[in-house]
């Protein structure tokens, strides 16, 4: 059984919201939830991205998605912040589908909402096989393959 998940989703930019109806974005993010979620998921164009990866990443670029936990346990409580325009940028470049880059992202986030983490290789040897498994369960490719 899925953990239970209370879902806000909010559109500041609206380009890929009829690719992001509630119940897929749901079902992507109960698919890497281990405990039930409290979980806002906000779709923003690139000036916002870059500003709160500029405030709190101290980086001046957008990035695809930044996760701000606030709790792991008994209840996952966390916002996942995706930019649209990069998310798309990425999956033409790397020759995604839109809608699997987007579900990656979540799962992605999702992970790092649980405490999850990849800046050392013994933290990505944990996490990535999670994303993989999980994506596969989802009936995407794994993101991680060679080739």
């Amino acid at each position: 059984m899925k953990p239970a998940l209370n879902l806000s989703l909010q559109f500041a930019d609206t380009r890929h919201r009829p690719l992001l109806p509630r119940h897929r974005v749901a079902r992507w993010v109960r698919a890497a939830l281990r405990n039930p979620g409290e979980i806002t998921v906000r779709i923003v164009g690139a000036a916002e991205a870059r500003e709160l990866t500029r405030e709190y990443r101290h980086k001046d670029y957008a990035t695809h998605v930044l996760t701000f936990d606030y709790q792991h346990a008994p209840v996952v409580m966390a916002d996942l912040v995706l930019c649209a325009p990069v998310i798309e940028a990425e999956a033409r470049e790397q020759g995604r589908d839109l809608a699997a880059h987007y579900a990656h992202l979540l799962v992605h986030g999702t992970l790092h909402a649980q405490g999850f983490d990849h800046e050392t290789a013994k933290q990505a040897r944990e996490m990535e096989p999670r994303e993989s498994a999980v994506m596969l369960a989802l009936g995407f490719a794994d993101p991680y393959a060679r080739g």
